[in-house]
Protein backbone atom coordinates (compact mmCIF):
# COMPACT_ATOMS: atom_id res chain seq x y z
CA UNK A 1 0.00 0.00 0.00
CA UNK A 2 1.24 3.67 -0.80
CA UNK A 3 -0.48 5.37 2.21
CA UNK A 4 0.60 9.24 2.60
CA UNK A 5 3.08 8.49 -0.63
CA UNK A 6 2.23 11.89 -1.77
CA UNK A 7 5.49 12.52 -4.68
CA UNK A 8 4.65 11.76 -8.27
CA UNK A 9 7.70 9.87 -9.29
CA UNK A 10 6.83 10.32 -13.19
CA UNK A 11 8.17 6.66 -13.90
CA UNK A 12 12.09 7.86 -13.46
CA UNK A 13 14.83 7.12 -10.74
CA UNK A 14 15.38 9.75 -7.96
CA UNK A 15 18.49 11.34 -10.05
CA UNK A 16 16.76 11.44 -13.34
CA UNK A 17 13.24 13.25 -11.65
CA UNK A 18 15.73 15.81 -9.74
CA UNK A 19 17.30 16.65 -13.05
CA UNK A 20 14.40 16.81 -15.48
CA UNK A 21 12.90 18.69 -12.56
CA UNK A 22 15.80 21.52 -12.30
CA UNK A 23 16.13 21.97 -15.67
CA UNK A 24 12.29 22.45 -16.32
CA UNK A 25 12.32 24.83 -13.49
CA UNK A 26 15.30 26.64 -15.26
CA UNK A 27 13.61 26.69 -18.82
CA UNK A 28 10.46 28.19 -16.81
CA UNK A 29 12.41 30.85 -14.79
CA UNK A 30 13.95 31.90 -18.17
CA UNK A 31 11.28 31.91 -20.46
CA UNK A 32 8.51 32.53 -18.42
CA UNK A 33 6.12 29.71 -19.88
CA UNK A 34 6.93 25.79 -20.85
CA UNK A 35 4.66 23.07 -22.48
CA UNK A 36 4.69 19.92 -21.05
CA UNK A 37 2.36 17.24 -19.83
CA UNK A 38 0.37 17.83 -16.80
CA UNK A 39 1.59 15.29 -14.62
CA UNK A 40 5.03 17.14 -14.83
CA UNK A 41 3.60 20.46 -14.87
CA UNK A 42 2.21 19.56 -11.46
CA UNK A 43 5.61 17.70 -10.01
CA UNK A 44 7.42 21.06 -11.25
CA UNK A 45 4.81 23.42 -9.25
CA UNK A 46 5.73 21.97 -5.86
CA UNK A 47 9.36 22.24 -7.03
CA UNK A 48 9.30 25.45 -8.13
CA UNK A 49 7.09 27.48 -6.23
CA UNK A 50 9.04 27.38 -2.37
CA UNK A 51 12.20 28.22 -5.03
CA UNK A 52 10.19 31.53 -5.68
CA UNK A 53 9.40 32.10 -2.33
CA UNK A 54 12.91 31.64 -1.49
CA UNK A 55 14.32 34.18 -3.97
CA UNK A 56 11.71 37.05 -2.24
CA UNK A 57 14.70 37.49 -0.05
CA UNK A 58 17.60 38.39 -1.77
CA UNK A 59 20.21 37.28 0.56
CA UNK A 60 23.26 35.00 0.13
CA UNK A 61 22.24 31.87 2.25
CA UNK A 62 19.15 31.95 -0.17
CA UNK A 63 21.10 32.27 -3.73
CA UNK A 64 23.18 29.32 -2.24
CA UNK A 65 20.27 27.55 -1.57
CA UNK A 66 17.86 28.33 -5.17
CA UNK A 67 21.44 27.58 -7.19
CA UNK A 68 21.35 24.22 -4.96
CA UNK A 69 18.43 22.92 -6.63
CA UNK A 70 18.80 24.78 -10.26
CA UNK A 71 22.07 24.66 -11.17
CA UNK A 72 22.35 27.38 -13.52
CA UNK A 73 23.78 30.62 -12.84
CA UNK A 74 22.14 32.25 -15.05
CA UNK A 75 18.53 31.28 -14.10
CA UNK A 76 18.76 32.34 -10.45
CA UNK A 77 20.42 35.69 -11.23
CA UNK A 78 17.00 36.01 -13.38
CA UNK A 79 14.99 34.91 -10.48
CA UNK A 80 16.52 36.94 -8.12
CA UNK A 81 16.95 40.16 -10.86
CA UNK A 82 13.47 40.00 -12.53
CA UNK A 83 11.00 37.31 -11.44
CA UNK A 84 11.22 37.77 -7.81
CA UNK A 85 10.65 41.87 -7.46
CA UNK A 86 7.59 41.33 -9.83
CA UNK A 87 5.61 38.56 -7.15
CA UNK A 88 6.73 40.56 -3.98
CA UNK A 89 3.10 41.17 -2.94
CA UNK A 90 1.24 37.91 -4.00
CA UNK A 91 1.47 35.33 -1.07
CA UNK A 92 1.91 32.33 -2.89
CA UNK A 93 0.25 31.11 -6.36
CA UNK A 94 2.96 31.98 -8.59
CA UNK A 95 2.02 29.72 -11.26
CA UNK A 96 -0.59 28.82 -13.40
CA UNK A 97 -1.28 25.52 -15.59
CA UNK A 98 -3.43 25.67 -18.45
CA UNK A 99 -5.03 22.56 -20.34
CA UNK A 100 -4.35 22.74 -23.80
CA UNK A 101 -5.55 19.31 -24.93
CA UNK A 102 -3.95 16.04 -25.68
CA UNK A 103 -0.86 14.91 -27.18
CA UNK A 104 -1.25 13.71 -30.75
CA UNK A 105 1.22 11.13 -30.40
CA UNK A 106 0.45 9.10 -27.19
CA UNK A 107 -2.53 11.09 -26.02
CA UNK A 108 -0.76 12.73 -23.25
CA UNK A 109 -2.43 15.25 -21.58
CA UNK A 110 -0.80 18.24 -22.37
CA UNK A 111 -0.42 22.15 -20.65
CA UNK A 112 1.07 25.18 -20.69
CA UNK A 113 2.68 26.23 -17.06
CA UNK A 114 3.68 29.67 -17.04
CA UNK A 115 4.62 32.39 -14.17
CA UNK A 116 1.04 34.22 -13.31
CA UNK A 117 2.51 37.95 -13.67
CA UNK A 118 3.97 37.22 -16.98
CA UNK A 119 0.95 36.71 -18.81
CA UNK A 120 0.26 39.28 -21.32
CA UNK A 121 -2.75 37.69 -22.19
CA UNK A 122 -4.67 37.82 -19.16
CA UNK A 123 -2.97 40.69 -17.89
CA UNK A 124 -4.17 42.18 -21.49
CA UNK A 125 -6.95 43.77 -19.58
CA UNK A 126 -4.89 47.28 -18.19
CA UNK A 127 -2.87 47.08 -21.32
CA UNK A 128 -6.05 47.13 -23.66
CA UNK A 129 -7.70 50.15 -21.57
CA UNK A 130 -4.39 52.09 -22.26
CA UNK A 131 -3.54 51.14 -25.59
CA UNK A 132 -5.29 53.71 -28.05
CA UNK A 133 -6.92 53.04 -31.40
CA UNK A 134 -7.79 54.92 -34.61
CA UNK A 135 -11.67 55.91 -34.86
CA UNK A 136 -12.99 58.04 -37.43
CA UNK A 137 -15.06 60.11 -34.54
CA UNK A 138 -13.11 61.71 -32.01
CA UNK A 139 -13.38 60.89 -28.48
CA UNK A 140 -16.41 62.91 -26.16
CA UNK A 141 -13.33 64.72 -24.14
CA UNK A 142 -11.84 65.82 -27.74
CA UNK A 143 -15.52 66.82 -29.24
CA UNK A 144 -16.35 68.96 -25.86
CA UNK A 145 -12.78 70.86 -25.92
CA UNK A 146 -13.49 71.05 -29.50
CA UNK A 147 -16.90 72.84 -28.93
CA UNK A 148 -15.64 75.03 -26.03
CA UNK A 149 -12.75 76.69 -28.32
CA UNK A 150 -15.61 76.73 -31.53
CA UNK A 151 -18.07 78.16 -29.42
CA UNK A 152 -18.81 81.73 -30.51
CA UNK A 153 -18.87 80.28 -34.12
CA UNK A 154 -20.77 76.89 -33.30
CA UNK A 155 -23.26 79.61 -32.31
CA UNK A 156 -23.33 81.87 -35.63
CA UNK A 157 -23.81 78.95 -37.25
CA UNK A 158 -26.77 77.91 -35.33
CA UNK A 159 -28.46 80.54 -35.83
CA UNK A 160 -27.97 80.80 -39.75
CA UNK A 161 -29.34 77.56 -39.86
CA UNK A 162 -32.19 78.03 -37.80
CA UNK A 163 -32.59 81.46 -39.75
CA UNK A 164 -32.63 79.00 -43.16
CA UNK A 165 -34.64 77.06 -41.87
CA UNK A 166 -37.70 79.60 -40.76
CA UNK A 167 -36.90 81.23 -43.88
CA UNK A 168 -37.60 77.30 -45.86
CA UNK A 169 -41.35 77.25 -44.00
CA UNK A 170 -42.43 80.21 -44.89
CA UNK A 171 -42.07 79.76 -48.49
CA UNK A 172 -43.51 76.48 -48.10
CA UNK A 173 -46.34 77.78 -46.70
CA UNK A 174 -47.32 81.05 -49.08
CA UNK A 175 -46.77 78.44 -51.75
CA UNK A 176 -49.20 76.35 -50.19
CA UNK A 177 -51.58 78.85 -49.33
CA UNK A 178 -51.26 79.87 -53.43
CA UNK A 179 -52.14 76.24 -54.56
CA UNK A 180 -55.00 76.46 -52.79
CA UNK A 181 -56.63 79.88 -54.66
Amino acid sequence: MRHNRVINHLGRTSSHRKAMLSNMATSLILHKRITTTTAKAKALRTFVEPLITKSKEDSTNSRRVVFSYLKDKTAVSELFREVSPKIAERPGGYTRILKIGNRIGDNADMCILELVDYNEAMLGGEAAKTKTTRRRKSSKKKEDSVTEAKAPRAAKVKSEKTEKTSAKTKETAEESVQEEK
